[in-house]
């Protein structure tokens, strides 16, 4: 699923989470709704890969939550 070979590459976890890093460096964090907005501006991506892709993420320590429940990416 990260990078399959028989599924067009923009329905990958790894492009959808690139997409994810790109929103997060741009507005530095989002709650979960913002985020999922900010990324359909710019992939048509669908909840439920949205939501496995920033699992994904988290699984990569990339991306975290900071004390007001908001994503943010890792340092």
């Amino acid at each position: 699923m990260l990078l399959p070979d028989n599924v067009h590459p923009k329905n990958s976890l790894f492009f959808n989470g690139a997409v994810i890093l790109r929103v997060l460096r741009t507005i530095g964090e989002a709650d979960l709704a913002d985020l999922f907005a900010e990324c359909r501006k710019d992939s048509n991506i669908s909840m439920p890969l949205f939501v496995l892709s920033l699992d994904w993420l988290f699984l990569a320590n990339r991306v975290t939550r900071n004390n007001q429940g908001n994503f943010v990416l890792c340092s």
